[in-house]
């Protein structure tokens, strides 16, 4: 049994259609998802790429062989994945998709009761080991029983009871779906809007004939910024492949970074909630616990991923919480991310605020200024490790932790340096008071790694 090692990651199972991940692998992570849950019944669900039906079809059988019932939800997004698993009980469920990547991959988000992730450390480390050490347990005498269900319906009003219908004013928007995922909600969720929409790629096709479903790609915004500017909107909104991320653009085609979106969702939950305990990550502008802070709210750092970020917030009962990659997880949608819920968040906020999505950004554009994410790649693993230690003793006078990779903090200044968890590579986010600071700061920084 050929199954790559490789393909199963930090967060998910992924890679190359068909060397790298296929329909026997499929088969075999079926079986052992199953066996290592112990589950019942699990909900399966898929996005529009071209290897997708195969794939559903490979991984649903090895699921019955192993004895679980098996509900098809079809041609869904992730987050709808998660609102099944909640909301039809499951044992556990899982997603054939590989996100934002190229066409030419494929790949499995998995997840158990409550859709609580299982991750590297906690439920994909052990399914790889059950497969490639031939391990899976014998099936049981009798096979699961196979179904189909639903999400669609029950989701939308889901998602819409986030914010107040009445409250929203009638927005010019533009939306990009990628050819991807967003395809099957956005139509039937902004149709209920009274918001005037222009839309993008919204024909559900896994070739992705206009751009990659990548939405932090600047060239894959292009269209999306071009068209906010060409209709004078006031937002423009973008989607992932498998639509549990959405992104930004403001009316002057400007992109936000999830930092800044992080800042103002967590606004949104403190005028509903005041006293409400946020989560962000270690990457992020000091604008998130700043805002946090000044309206009332409990900030709590945390490491980046979303199966650390669920368990804290699980943990702590936060309201929500954001990821500057763009993930954002929500209390009542069973700490689980998704990503329509943002978006009508941040309409709603724009209708109570009175205010263009640049106008809220105003504030905080003037006052924090960022670099974004730099990646280098090093010689080793060995190397990454002694350059955070390089750093920690060039920067000891600053303010340091080591909760993700090293960061560092200053008065005017801090940056964050983490490893990859998959090759080599260091992963660079730092932040200034001024634009000249930041940009010195920043190359002192990769100067020092490189």
């Amino acid at each position: 049994m050929n199954v790559p090692r490789d393909i199963f990651k930090a967060y998910d199972i992924r890679g190359v259609y068909p060397h790298e991940f296929n329909e026997t692998a499929a088969e075999q992570i079926g079986r052992a998802f199953v066996a290592h849950l112990g589950a019942h019944r699990i909900a399966v669900g898929r996005d529009m790429r071209l290897s997708s039906p195969a794939l559903a079809e490979a991984f649903i059988a090895g699921a019955l062989h192993q004895g679980a019932d098996v509900v098809d939800y079809g041609l869904i997004g992730t987050d709808m994945l998660y609102c099944a698993v909640i909301q039809d009980d499951h044992d556990g469920g899982v997603e054939i998709t590989a996100s934002h990547n190229p066409k030419q991959y494929n790949g499995i988000k998995l997840v158990g009761r409550s859709a609580v992730p299982l991750s590297g450390d906690a439920g994909i480390a052990d399914i790889r080991d059950m497969i490639l050490g031939n391990a899976v347990p014998p099936p049981p005498p009798a096979p699961g029983a196979r179904s189909e269900a639903d999400i669609l319906e029950r989701y939308l009003p889901h998602v819409l009871s986030f914010i107040d219908l009445e409250a929203i004013t009638p927005f010019r928007l533009v939306l990009d779906a990628g050819s991807g995922m967003a395809g099957v909600v956005a139509p039937r969720l902004f149709d209920g809007l009274p918001c005037t929409t222009t839309r993008l790629c919204f024909d559900i096709d896994g070739t992705f004939p206009n751009h990659e479903a990548n939405p932090l790609i600047e060239a894959n915004r292009r269209d999306l910024v071009a068209a906010v500017v060409d209709t004078g909107a006031d937002a423009g909104i973008a989607w992932d492949g498998d639509a549990d991320r959405c992104f930004f653009v403001d009316g002057e085609g400007g992109f936000v970074p999830g930092d800044f979106v992080t800042a103002l969702l967590a606004e949104a939950f403190l005028l509903k909630q005041p006293g409400a305990t946020i989560v962000y990550d270690v990457r992020a502008s000091h604008a998130v616990p700043d805002l946090v802070a000044e309206r009332g709210g409990t900030a709590l750092m945390n490491r980046v991923g979303h199966a650390f970020f669920k368990q804290r917030m699980r943990d702590v009962g936060a309201v929500f919480g954001g990821e500057v990659t763009g993930h954002y997880y929500f209390r009542e949608n069973g700490f689980a991310d998704n990503g329509f819920i943002p978006a009508l968040l941040i309409l709603e906020l724009m209708s109570k605020r009175k205010a263009t999505l640049a106008e809220l950004l105003a504030p905080l554009r003037t006052r924090y200024f960022i670099s974004g994410e730099i990646n280098t790649h090093l010689e080793s693993a060995d190397m990454v490790a002694a350059k955070l230690d390089e750093l920690a003793a060039h920067y000891a006078d600053g303010s340091q932790h080591r909760m993700d990779g090293l960061s560092v903090d200053y008065a005017d200044w801090h940056f964050n340096v983490r490893p990859s968890n998959t090759e080599p590579l260091l992963r660079l986010n730092l932040e200034g008071s001024t634009p000249d600071l930041m940009a010195a700061k920043r190359d002192e920084v990769l100067a020092l790694i490189r």
